[in-house]
């Protein structure tokens, strides 16, 4: 522990460092927030008043040392004081999804145990009310936004603000408690807990330390030399642990601005606003912002298309080269640089990455086509693989050493090894302390020596020492002919065609792959509306001949390109069927971070799966779903399954090492 407070300066949680940054950057702003179309900004020494008044608020509403504070809501500055607030007086914040039902989060917050509950407005105040009854420990609900909250019962009901002011009015009293409080919190001292949205089972508490968050936010600051310029947007959910990590971790540590949008609808105008500097998002977001510019130039003029089309190619010949600093001739720079003026800078000034330094996406496999895409426009979009275990950073990409088929090499302070099985397992300053009241599974995932088995497949390059990951270790399997079966990689080739959202593959332990698409509701209604076609709803375009025609193009487009891949050829897909309905967290077939529950998927489609195998060429269905405000119903429908034409396979068997 003394080496590890060494390396980070002393400073062993994040209250230390927020009282650090009131001196060092003072007047540095440390939050933004748009409201009502008016950027508001917080100094960093305005935010330790902000924080400080929050805690004694806590203190003397009756907070204790060890009490799980939860905290339900859209990125908002004053939920990330709370926070650091629950911190400086020794409890734990334990963030929720935002958007989840109040039957899930019933679960969590039974389960910490959350005396205390912060939301942001009166949506989650009903949820939590709705619930109430089966929180045995809860005793007292603050909120942020007090609309529609006037006439509700404010006996155990508190506004923000209202807890601040007592909090200050009282400072005198509760001043030297704060103090003894915030001292006490060292390393060891538990820092949040983190909820995984697994694709089985229930959620499972992450108990991540101060030794986690703080470690694990300086290596990888100094890693991409992060520094108290950067501008970020905070708009991914502050309940998983990428929020965590850039919002609160690496920008406590590094004393840079965290930028709070207005809305998800206002998120794209905030992002060009705010111009960030350093930018992450999930392979979705990615996806999202490539189909929407594909679907802009399909209804740009003949010339503009043009001009696109032909400096695109040109940048996917020579962007990532330019980018990594690589030897690329006059010629081809001059014409990058043409295509510079006309096509990507202000393509990259609309999507709000003109300033971008470091771009990072995580969280399950992006395509390796979206990805060249980013990066041949010139910016530095890399790939990170990491978990909540792990406080995120297992691997990560060195400048110049950027490539779409790997993760990178080790995070500074981490050690990686494969396993007999080729799951790979890492050991790192990061590595959580615990599953909260669950030690069979802390042990079943974390060894005595302090190894974590991650659950993937993948291998370490010889040279290179860059980690490939293959796929899940318990989706990755074996054809009926013995030849490899990774779904996830012929998904991610899949959903690089704007209009694929989703694909569901299938096919371990069979002689053929099958598939599950969901169409791009988006992408694909606005080449309809462009070519004269009607259609009331999601399953009457899903179900459209042509539609079926442009999907069946892209899957056999896809197999021929993992027909080149000898390991997995045998993945190419046979038959598939476009779905007649989204597939959606609310109805149990996705996690809040948009990751398929396979297993889930299988059992409640079963039927589905059946016909695309007895070769039928109809299916009827009828399913379950939960509409907006939790109601169920059911859908019923009729699907067309079609035969995709598959090239050549050329097999290798999985080597046993």
């Amino acid at each position: 522990m003394a080496q590890s407070s060494q390396a980070t300066g002393g400073l062993a949680s994040i209250p230390a460092l927020l009282q650090r940054n009131a001196q060092r950057f003072a007047d540095k702003p440390a939050y933004r927030e748009k409201e009502f179309g008016i950027w508001q900004s917080w100094t960093w020494k305005d935010v330790q008043r902000e924080v400080d008044n929050f805690a004694l608020g806590l203190i003397n509403l009756g907070v204790n040392e060890g009490d799980f504070i939860a905290i339900i809501g859209s990125n908002r500055p004053q939920l990330y004081w709370s926070m650091v607030a629950a911190q400086s007086v020794g409890a734990v914040p334990v963030p929720l999804y935002q958007d989840s039902a109040a039957e899930e989060m019933a679960y969590v917050l039974d389960h910490c145990g959350a005396r205390f509950i912060i939301v942001e407005d009166q949506e989650q105040v009903d949820k939590v009310i709705e619930i109430q009854d089966r929180l045995h420990q809860f005793e007292h609900m603050i909120y942020l936004d007090p609309r529609g909250l006037r006439k509700y019962d404010h006996s155990r009901l508190h506004e923000f603000r209202h807890v601040q002011e007592q909090g200050h009015a009282a400072r005198d009293e509760f001043t030297p408690e704060l103090e003894r409080r915030r001292a006490k919190l060292d390393m060891s001292s538990t820092c949040v807990m983190l909820y995984t949205s697994g694709t089985t089972g229930k959620p499972k508490g992450v108990v991540l330390s101060n030794r986690n968050i703080i470690e694990s936010a300086h290596n990888s600051s100094e890693f991409d030399k992060l520094g108290p310029d950067e501008e970020i947007l905070a708009y991914l959910p502050m309940a998983w642990v990428g929020d965590f990590i850039f919002s609160v971790g690496q920008a406590y540590w590094a004393g840079f601005c965290v930028n709070c949008p207005e809305s998800p609808e206002t998120m794209v105008t905030d992002l060009r606003e705010i111009g960030p500097t350093y930018y992450f998002a999930p392979p979705r977001v990615f996806e999202t912002q490539l189909t929407n510019v594909m679907i802009r130039m399909e209804d740009a003029s003949r010339m503009k298309k043009w001009l696109f089309d032909t400096f695109m190619a040109h940048a996917r010949k020579v962007g990532p080269a330019i980018l990594d600093g690589k030897p690329v001739g006059f010629m081809d720079r001059l014409k990058y640089k043409l295509g510079d003026l006309f096509v990507y800078g202000p393509l990259k000034n609309t999507l709000g990455f003109s300033n971008v330094r470091i771009g990072y996406t995580a969280g399950e496999a992006i395509g390796p086509e979206i990805f060249d895409f980013y990066r041949s426009l010139g910016i530095n979009l890399k790939q990170l693989y990491g978990q909540t275990e792990a406080t995120v950073f297992i691997t990560m990409q060195p400048d110049g050493e950027v490539r779409s088929d790997t993760v990178g090499v080790p995070a500074p302070g981490v050690e990686l090894k494969i396993g007999d099985n080729g799951e790979v397992y890492y050991r790192s300053p990061g590595v959580f302390e615990c599953y909260y009241k669950n030690p069979e599974s802390t042990a079943d995932t974390k060894d005595p020596e302090g190894w974590v088995a991650t659950g993937d497949a993948g291998f370490i390059e010889e040279g290179s020492g860059h980690l490939r990951i293959i796929d899940r270790a318990k989706d990755v399997g074996k054809m009926a002919d013995g030849s490899l079966f990774a779904p996830k990689y012929v998904e991610n080739k899949l959903k690089f065609y704007p209009n694929i959202l989703e694909a569901v593959v299938f096919g371990n332990g069979r002689d053929r792959c099958m598939a599950f698409i969901n169409i791009d509701l988006s992408a694909v209604g606005n080449w309809a509306e462009r070519n004269n076609i009607a259609y009331s709803s999601y399953q009457e375009l899903a179900g459209h001949p042509k539609v079926l025609a442009q999907v069946q193009a892209h899957v056999e487009e896809v197999n021929r390109s993992i027909a080149e891949d000898p390991m997995l050829s045998g993945c190419q897909i046979h038959r598939f069927l476009i779905l007649h309905k989204e597939l959606d967290a609310d109805d149990g077939e996705m996690t809040r971070t948009r990751k398929v529950r396979r297993r889930i998927v299988e059992d409640k489609f079963h039927d589905l799966i059946t016909a695309l195998y007895d070769g039928s060429d109809k299916v009827s269905t009828r399913t379950e779903v939960t509409y907006e405000d939790g109601r169920k119903g059911y859908i019923s429908a009729t699907l067309e399954i079609r035969d995709a034409k598959v090239q050549p396979v050329t097999t290798q068997k999985m080597a046993a090492e």
